[in-house]
């Protein structure tokens, strides 16, 4: 039977998980506590992007995107102690991710007998970075308000015009163009938020 100090820390960590701002940081060092919750989200949170890497990156097929996808975290399961600062969790998967894309492709060139120099064109690192770029978009609407995400893919996925926009939502079509920018700039702070720092740092990865 748990302790009431017990119960109450635990239910502290759900608290913590199931929170939208919970840091990267802060769910890898639930991780290292052995917090069996804290790893799924881990490999929840970042699942698409490992595939985004693996498919839009490097266009493996979907089976070998599949077992990437179990290579990575498998490796992250393993090496998430070397990892010398937990802030860095998401280059560091990236970089990992990269490496196994890469290997996986050299061994369907070895079982082809085709030369290992003519491996299908490696995506350049410009096209990884805006790959990544657009995950941090994705990820940063999702935690805007359905209100913003509904007025944003409106007007920039769907092309919409303002009285469109203002008919299909109820709103006077002078108001679109503040609504617009007020959501650009909640998407803004939620798209600094999740920039990982500018210098990796982790163990190397092989």
């Amino acid at each position: 039977m748990e302790a009431p100090g017990d119960h109450g820390e635990a239910a502290a960590r759900r608290s913590e998980l199931t929170a939208a701002a919970v840091t990267d940081a802060a769910l890898v060092a639930r991780c290292r506590t052995g917090d069996d919750a804290a790893w799924r989200e881990l490999v929840d949170r970042f699942s698409r992007y490992v595939y985004a890497i693996a498919i839009q990156g490097f266009r493996l097929s979907q089976q070998d995107a599949e077992d990437v996808f179990q290579e990575v975290f498998a490796r992250v399961y393993e090496r998430l102690d070397s990892l010398r600062e937990d802030e860095a969790v998401r280059p560091w998967i990236a970089q990992l991710t990269r490496r196994l894309c890469i290997d996986r492709l050299r061994a369907g060139a070895r079982e082809s007998d085709a030369d290992i120099d003519e491996l299908p064109e490696l995506p350049a690192e410009d096209d990884l970075t805006a790959l990544e770029e657009a995950f941090d978009v994705h990820e940063a609407m999702a935690e805007l308000p359905e209100s913003c995400r509904q007025i944003l893919d409106r007007f920039y996925a769907r092309d919409e015009s303002y009285r469109t926009i203002g008919d299909n939502l109820g709103l006077p079509a002078g108001t679109i163009a503040s609504r617009i920018s007020r959501c650009l700039d909640k998407l803004r702070d939620s798209f600094e938020g999740r920039k990982p720092p500018p210098a990796p740092s982790g163990e190397q990865v092989t």
